[in-house]
């Protein structure tokens, strides 16, 4: 998430930079000459980001996984909580991104064929991620019955 910040900040530092130092006919003049606005606001709302959302986000976000079933919670203002039952699960995914491959962390999704879609882990350890989805794999498969 720092990280994440960071790299936006250095985008936003960059068009402003742009913004700041060519002549474009398009670019009004008051933006030409506060163009150095935009990445001291940005650096204010990253630093704010950067402090206090992670430890709302431990606050907020659960997951845990038993014999039968998925249980996640999410939701900063609106909380939203999903019970999977693990006999109703249809695939089973870990991915990393790039961000994620750097910090040796990945998202796993376990989807079912209900209405309320699929549910998300966010920020697993990528061993435990891929253990857990082998798992859950094979759970689901032992625990398959032929209700519809």
């Amino acid at each position: 998430m720092a990280f994440g910040a960071l790299f936006n900040l250095a985008l936003v530092s960059a068009a402003a930079w742009a913004l700041g130092n060519f002549s474009w006919s398009l670019v009004p003049t008051w933006a030409h000459e506060n163009a150095w606005i935009l990445p001291s606001v940005y650096v204010v709302y990253a630093l704010l980001k950067i402090a206090i959302v992670p430890s709302w986000r431990y606050r907020v976000h659960r997951w845990e996984v038993n014999e039968d079933v998925i249980y996640t919670r999410a939701g900063w203002i609106s909380r939203a909580w999903q019970l999977v039952p693990v006999n109703r699960l249809q695939t089973v995914d870990h991915t990393q991104g790039w961000l994620e491959r750097i910090f040796d962390v990945a998202t796993l999704q376990v989807r079912t064929a209900s209405y309320a879609g699929s549910s998300t882990i966010e920020g697993l350890d990528a061993e435990e991620a891929r253990r857990l989805s082998e798992e859950l794999a094979v759970r689901a498969g032992t625990l398959r019955d032929d209700a519809t």
